[in-house]
């Protein structure tokens, strides 16, 4: 059963990668979705690696968000490579808001960009599952399907000109008896040499 926030133009509910945040209602670009918040963590005092979780949201080389809390509702915003939405930081605020670059409608799930590094460490390795890079590899393995039927098309040509030229190869070169072809070669059957 999806959540719905009372009196918040968002849900959160199921999506091709896990769960995901859906608009209720249409937001209009420009608009201020949802704030993307958490304790702070400094980096001078605590070292990157004691904290390992994929919620973390660097606001500058200092201050990092860790947005693992149940309330940060914005954590459950998926990656995109062609996003609905951008995040919006506030470093000397610490803050950072989603929201959105383009119309959204009811239904759709808002995305925005994780950045290169989170990409490269995420990401990458499992392959992205948004919506464009799914497009991308449906056309590529078309494409490869296209490909093959056509080289195999190709090849079964080549090979029924190369039996035509065959069959037609022996009716000019010999005779065809009982299956063989039987060349001539000057001699008659007695094997005496012609005139």
């Amino acid at each position: 059963m999806p959540l719905i926030s009372p009196n918040k133009p968002y849900r959160i509910g199921r999506s091709k990668t896990g769960l995901g945040l859906f608009a209720t209602r249409p937001i209009k670009k420009g608009a201020k979705i949802i704030r993307y918040f958490g304790p702070l963590l400094d980096s001078k005092k605590e070292k990157d690696d004691a904290v390992e979780n994929k919620y973390l949201f660097e606001l500058t080389n200092r201050w990092t968000i860790d947005g693992s809390i149940r309330a940060n509702v914005a954590r459950y915003i998926n990656h995109a490579c062609k996003p609905n939405a951008e995040s919006d930081v506030k470093p000397r605020k610490r803050k950072v808001f989603i929201r959105a670059i383009k119309d959204i409608e009811p239904g759709e799930e808002i995305s925005y960009d994780y950045g290169t590094d989170y990409f490269k460490a995420y990401l990458k390795p499992i392959g992205c599952k948004c919506e464009a890079c799914e497009r991308k590899r449906r056309k590529k393995r078309a494409e490869a399907r296209a490909e093959q039927l056509l080289a195999k098309e190709k090849a079964e040509r080549k090979a029924k000109r190369k039996a035509e030229k065959l069959a037609t190869g022996r009716k000019a070169n010999g005779k065809k008896l009982n299956g063989k072809t039987k060349r001539g070669n000057g001699r008659l059957a007695n094997g005496h040499a012609g005139p």
